[in-house]
């Protein structure tokens, strides 16, 4: 009996497969990957920072060896590097024609994807024309800038910029995320038996890309989310971790690409959560951002919390043995009274945060709490 043929996955699919494979791959590096494959979507720049050994590169080449129809260039830059090994070499043609330009056939002005080793050992020569190229997607060739095709560069450094001309290079990548060597000894186990990498992985074209790309564009960002984002920066600048306007607006491009990934056509609050590998300028930074994303994505909670803490303090102070009859049902009008007052305020937390889709189990859990505190001070006649 004939089979029938097998069907054809569809962009979705495979990008989604290509997640798949690569997080299982390469173990302990899920966020790596998705943070990827974000960039991709998004069109953005990737940084991974950590010392050697620790698959940067490698992750890197495989998930460019899952692009068909896409140029491709990588190279390991050192403080000798020259702007010919980037660029391509002087063009004798112009030279006898008065123009001084490259041939850049094969060369990163021509890529698709890029990957730059150690790219904190660009020196001067090479710095001005690679800035460009990966902000604007302009080379300067001689006389005439050209636009590149260039749609992510993925880079590796075993250490931060100390000059401060780089530090400019270090703000071009949107995407930061520091690489650790594998710490669960079971996933190391799991890394060492791992088989080698498949013949025939899953691929997607340039068009399946663009189209990818084009439908992360059409991805619905909301004003709740947006509120949030505004809220994060406040949060962040009074701790000293500052990003520029132009870092923020690119960041809603990757909530979208990270929203994308999921399957979803509207970001939610939760996507905010992937921005810690987007707003430190220092890895020391790394967990103050963290937390402050969870204090801006959870901050309801701990309103609702410190309101079951005011509750309870006022149960103690009503149900605490009074010298007379008034005292005590003064005590319990002002108790009722307040505690009146925090049901309320816990009813609108929770309202808004349902509004804001965000999580309500906890909140929910408080306002039970408190009708149960009410109900024991009524329950006693107070």
């Amino acid at each position: 009996m004939t089979q029938p043929p097998a069907r054809q996955l569809t962009e979705f699919e495979k990008l989604t497969h290509i997640r798949d494979e690569l997080s299982e791959r390469f173990v302990e590096r899920d966020e790596i990957v998705r943070g990827a494959l974000a960039a991709l979507l998004a069109g953005e720049h990737l940084l991974l920072l950590g010392p050697v050994g620790t698959a940067k590169s490698m992750l890197a080449v495989e998930l460019c060896q899952r692009l068909s129809s896409t140029r491709y260039f990588g190279w390991l830059l050192t403080r000798f590097s020259t702007p010919e090994e980037l660029f391509g070499p002087i063009s004798v043609r112009g030279l006898q024609e008065d123009r001084y330009e490259r041939v850049t056939d094969s060369k990163l002005p021509q890529a698709h994807i890029a990957f730059l080793d150690e790219i904190f050992k660009a020196n001067s020569a090479i710095l001005n024309s690679l800035l460009s190229l990966i902000n604007e997607r302009v080379y300067h060739n001689g006389q005439t800038p050209e636009r590149v095709p260039l749609i992510t560069m993925f880079a590796a450094s075993n250490e931060l910029p100390e000059e401060g001309e780089l530090m400019a290079l270090f703000d071009r990548f949107l995407l930061r995320y520091t690489v650790q060597y594998i710490q669960e000894d079971y996933r190391f186990l799991r890394m060492l038996a791992m088989p080698d990498a498949p013949s025939r992985p899953v691929q997607l074209t340039l068009t399946e890309l663009h189209h990818l790309q084009e439908r992360t564009r059409r991805v619905v960002i909301g004003e709740h989310v947006l509120a949030d984002l505004v809220e994060l920066r406040r949060r962040l600048n009074q701790k000293g971790i500052v990003s520029s306007d132009r870092r923020y607006r690119r960041l809603l491009d990757l909530l979208r690409a990270f929203a994308m990934l999921d399957g979803r056509n509207t970001v939610e609050p939760g996507d905010l959560h992937h921005l810690v590998h987007a707003l430190w300028n220092d890895p020391a930074e790394l967990d103050e951002v963290r937390l402050t994303i969870q204090q801006v994505f959870l901050g309801h909670e701990d309103k609702a919390r410190e309101l079951l803490g005011q509750a309870r303090e006022v149960r103690a102070y009503a149900l605490r043995r009074w010298d007379d009859v008034e005292m005590a049902m003064r005590a319990g009008i002002e108790a009722h009274t307040k505690l009146k007052r925090i049901h309320s305020s816990v009813e609108d937390i929770l309202t808004e945060a349902r509004k804001k889709n965000r999580r309500v189990v906890e909140v929910e859990r408080i306002l039970v709490d408190v009708e149960e505190i009410q109900r024991e001070i009524l329950a006693e006649g107070i």
